[in-house]
C-alpha cells in the first residue's frame, strides 16, 4: 500500500508505500471455480475488491475517511454493485473524525464462519478502533468495533478456522516509532466481538516498530498460515518481519530473508506450492525472491533480485521510479503459479506505471514481462505529473474465471481525489479490452483529496 502515514520517504505529499498482498487464485476450469471464500463478501462467487479512501471528508470531517466494496461478477467489477462504508453508515459504530483515516488499512476473510467473507477496516489513528463489517448474501452491513488499529486474517494455527492478528500501532512521522502492541485472536469471531481465545504475540520486538500492513502464505507448507508484516522501523525506514506458523504458534524468522523497505507480498511464484516472499527495495529500484521450502525460506544463495535492468522487463533502472514501492501476487495467465505485479509510481516524472512479471517452474522471470501505465494503449485517462499510477496495486479474480485481474491506483490523480484502474487477466496475461476506471465520484461517494485507491485488497 502506498501509505498515508508518514512523510519520510518521498518529495511528494504522501510517502512511500507498503506492501498489498496479492491473492492467488484457482486455475480456470470449465465448472468457472469460485472465488475464495475470504474475497467473497455476497457469497456469489465472484471475488470482491475493497477499497480505501483514508483522506475523504465525511459528514463534514475532513480525513475522516472511507472504504468502498465494488463486487464481482460475470464481466469483473461493478461500479454500480457496491456498498460505501463510512462511520456515518448505518450499524457501523462511531461517528466521522477529522484525520481519523477510516479505510487506511483493511483486511478481509470469514471471521464468524458463516461463509461470507467479512472486511475489516482499520484506521490512521492509533486511539480509535477499527470495526469488523459482517458479509452475508446481500453484501457488507453491520458492524462491530474491534481494539485495534489494523489487522491481518489467517488461519495461524491450522485448525480450518480464520484467525485474526490484531495490532494497535501509532503512526509516527519522527525518528522513533510509537510501537505496536500485537495480539492472535482465535477463530471463530462472535459477531460480538469475541474470539475464542487471545494470545500476545512478540511483544519485546513489536514494541519497537509502528506495524501497518501485511499479509499471509503458507512459506512451510505445514497446513498453517504464516504471517508477514510491514512497518515504521524508524530512522525514516521502513522494513517487514515474518514469522513462520508451528505447533507452539507464530516465531519470528530473525534473520535470512531480505526485509525490503516496506514493500511485500506471499505468493506461489515457482508453483512447488509453497508461499515465496517477494520484497520491495524501491530505495534500490529491484525487487528479491526468496523461495519457501517444508524448512522454511531458502538461504541467501537462492534468493533472486529483478528490476526494470532484468532481462525482458520493460523500460530501464532510473533514480527516482520507486520500482517495488507496491507489490501484489496472483496468478494472471491461470497455469497455477502465482506472477508478480509490481508498482513503480515515479515513472516518468511521477506518471507511473506497474510492471507484471511472470511466474514459471524455476521461479519468477522477466520473460513475457509487461507494463502499463495510464499513456498504455487502451488504458482509460491520460499518464500526468505526478499522478503516482501503480501506488498501490492488487490482483485477485473479481471475474471467476481463473485468472486474476489487476487493479492499480493513480494515488494523486485530480489532485490527490485518486483513481482505480483494473485491467482483466487471461491466459496470454493482461489485455486492456474492457477495462475499466473509477474514482469516488464515480461511485457516488465524496471524493475530494479522497486519496481513493490508497488500500486495495
Amino acid at each position: 500500500m502506498f501509505s498515508l502515514r508518514s512523510q519520510a520517504r518521498w518529495a511528494l505529499p504522501l510517502t512511500l508505500g507498503l506492501a498489498a498482498l496479492g491473492v492467488a487464485v484457482p486455475q480456470a476450469s470449465a465448472t468457472r471455480p469460485s472465488a475464495p471464500v475470504r474475497d467473497d463478501f455476497n457469497g456469489d462467487g465472484y471475488a470482491d475488491l475493497a477499497v480505501g479512501a483514508p483522506r475523504a471528508t465525511v459528514g463534514g470531517q475532513s480525513g475522516a475517511g472511507y472504504a468502498a466494496v465494488m463486487y464481482g461478477g460475470p464481466h469483473g467489477l461493478s461500479t454500480t454493485h457496491r456498498t460505501i462504508i463510512s462511520r456515518a453508515t448505518t450499524g457501523v459504530p462511531g461517528s466521522p473524525v477529522k484525520n481519523q483515516r477510516f479505510g487506511l488499512q483493511v483486511s478481509k476473510g470469514d471471521l464468524d464462519g458463516d461463509g461470507y467473507a467479512d472486511l475489516v477496516i482499520g484506521t490512521g489513528s492509533a486511539s480509535a478502533d477499527a470495526v469488523v463489517v459482517w458479509g452475508g448474501p446481500h453484501g457488507l452491513s453491520g458492524g462491530t468495533s474491534l481494539p485495534a488499529t489494523d489487522t491481518q486474517t489467517g488461519d495461524f494455527d491450522g485448525d480450518g478456522r480464520l484467525d485474526l492478528a490484531a495490532f494497535r500501532t501509532g503512526f509516527a512521522t519522527g525518528d522513533d516509532p510509537h510501537g505496536t502492541t500485537a495480539t492472535l485472536w482465535k477463530g471463530p469471531l462472535k459477531r460480538s466481538g469475541t474470539p475464542a481465545a487471545r494470545t500476545p504475540l512478540d511483544p519485546d520486538h513489536l514494541k519497537w516498530i509502528d506495524i501497518h500492513d501485511g499479509g499471509t502464505g503458507d512459506v512451510n507448507g505445514d497446513g498453517r498460515a504464516d504471517l508477514l508484516l510491514t512497518g515504521y522501523c524508524g530512522d525514516g525506514s521502513h522494513c517487514s518481519r515474518l514469522y513462520l506458523s508451528g505447533p507452539s504458534g507464530l516465531t519470528p524468522v530473525t534473520d535470512g530473508y531480505p526485509g525490503g523497505d516496506g514493500a511485500a507480498a506471499l505468493g506461489d511464484v515457482n508453483g512447488d506450492g509453497h508461499a515465496d516472499l517477494v520484497s520491495g527495495f524501491a530505495d534500490d529500484e529491484r525487487i528479491s525472491v526468496a523461495y519457501g521450502s517444508p524448512s522454511g525460506l531458502g538461504g541467501q544463495d537462492t534468493w533472486q533480485s529483478y528490476s526494470q535492468d532484468t532481462p525482458g522487463v520493460p523500460g530501464a533502472t532510473e533514480p527516482s521510479d520507486r520500482f517495488g514501492t507496491s507489490l501484489s501476487v496472483g496468478d494472471i495467465t491461470g497455469d497455477g503459479i502465482d506472477d508478480v505485479a509490481v508498482g513503480a509510481p515515479g515513472e516518468n516524472d511521477g506518471e507511473g506505471v506497474v510492471d507484471v512479471l511472470r511466474g514459471s517452474g524455476s521461479g519468477l522471470t522477466g520473460t513475457g514481462a509487461q507494463v502499463f501505465g495510464q499513456n498504455t494503449r487502451g488504458v482509460p485517462g491520460a499518464a500526468e505529473r505526478n499522478d503516482s499510477f501503480g501506488a498501490t496495486v492488487a490482483l485477485l479474480d473479481t471475474g471467476r474465471d481463473g485468472h486474476a485481474d489487476l487493479a492499480a491506483t493513480a494515488l494523486f490523480e485530480d489532485a490527490g481525489n485518486g483513481a482505480v484502474t483494473v485491467l482483466q487477466g487471461r491466459a496470454t496475461g493482461l489485455v486492456t479490452d474492457g477495462a475499466l476506471a473509477f474514482g469516488g465520484r464515480g461511485v457516488g461517494a465524496p471524493y475530494t483529496k479522497a486519496a481513493f485507491g490508497a488500500e486495495l485488497k
